[in-house]
């Protein structure tokens, strides 16, 4: 062993927490952290909370690159496709689940990758309008039954994260409704409070304003446990059982990243969603932090691909 540190230490290297060796000076330069969404989104604001902490951690410059696109399939594949040196990772969401069933993508989501860590969950609010006439999960399912496809729901777009959490829950609670599908679902929202349309699972993070104010009642939240933004708020699954839909977060790296990198990015995002401040900044905006191993968000990973593939197949979404 004290030969091996001497040859590591002539080369440069270090041994890494664990077994291995790291590159002793990783970073020597600006990390790129590609967020596959607009700048201001839910994955967006998770990822500038984490940057600053973590270009702390590594004296160097975090940078988020904004590369919006067919759901955040085309910043994945730019990641993807990148060298598997520790310079370029990506932050993504549920959608990079979902979209397996969804498009023809040029690369394998799951062994073109190494996951690293899952950093939260942000689960939707079922918001209807406010002089609707359901006011409750059970009354929005015995409206439905009675009146079949009358409901007309907002997404973001077809195969969206929340059409396809709205999907899910009309085929768990044995309804029909119509899907009207937006550019974005902040127009969906606006056709919610002018009563244009009379649902939408939207994420907490956008949500919470609106219900706060009254402009859109909140009905219930999508995740197993009520949030601790809008505690008021039961789960779906209290009044359908087993139902639960929340969008991740995580950071993926390239298939052959280092082991070393991969533990250090592991290490440092669960103790920096451990900060006070932090946690506070993630609660505010909705997002049950998660952490964990690699084998945790590899799990989830994998059972969310086929549960959406089951979902988009029984609703046949077409793109």
């Amino acid at each position: 062993m004290k030969t091996y540190g001497l040859m590591a230490a002539m080369l440069g290297f270090s041994l890494a927490a664990g077994g291995g060796y790291a590159q002793q000076n990783y970073p020597t330069k600006p990390i790129r952290l590609i967020v596959p969404f607009p700048a201001g989104g839910q994955t967006d604001v998770v990822a500038r909370t984490l940057s600053q902490k973590l270009a702390d951690a590594f004296g160097q410059s975090v940078v988020v690159d904004n590369r919006p696109g067919a759901a955040g399939s085309i910043g994945a594949e730019i990641s993807v496709k990148a060298p598997a040196d520790g310079y370029t990772l990506v932050q993504v969401s549920t959608s990079y689940a979902a979209n397996v069933a969804l498009y023809k993508l040029t690369y394998d989501p799951v062994n073109d990758v190494v996951p690293i860590v899952m950093i939260g969950e942000i689960a939707n609010i079922v918001a209807v309008n406010p002089s609707g006439a359901f006011k409750s999960v059970k009354e929005l399912i015995a409206y439905a039954k009675a009146n079949p496809g009358k409901i007309n729901f907002a997404s973001g777009g077809t195969g969206s994260g929340n059409h396809l959490a709205t999907e899910q829950f009309a085929q768990m609670a044995g309804i029909r409704m119509t899907h009207v599908p937006y550019k974005g679902s902040t127009a969906g929202v606006s056709d919610l409070i002018s009563g244009e349309i009379q649902l939408i699972f939207g994420g907490v993070t956008g949500m919470i304003p609106h219900h706060k104010a009254n402009r859109v009642l909140g009905i219930a939240v999508t995740s197993v446990k009520r949030n601790k933004a809008v505690p008021d708020l039961p789960t779906v699954g209290e009044t359908v059982s087993g139902y639960e839909s929340v969008s991740w977060s995580a950071i993926l790296g390239q298939k052959g990243l280092p082991k070393a990198i991969v533990a250090r990015w592991n290490a440092e995002i669960n103790r920096i969603l451990q900060l006070p401040e932090v946690k506070a900044r993630m609660e505010s905006i909705g997002l049950d932090v998660v952490g964990g191993t690699q084998a945790h968000f590899r799990e989830v990973l994998t059972q969310d691909i086929a549960k959406w593939k089951q979902v988009v197949k029984a609703a046949n979404i077409k793109l």
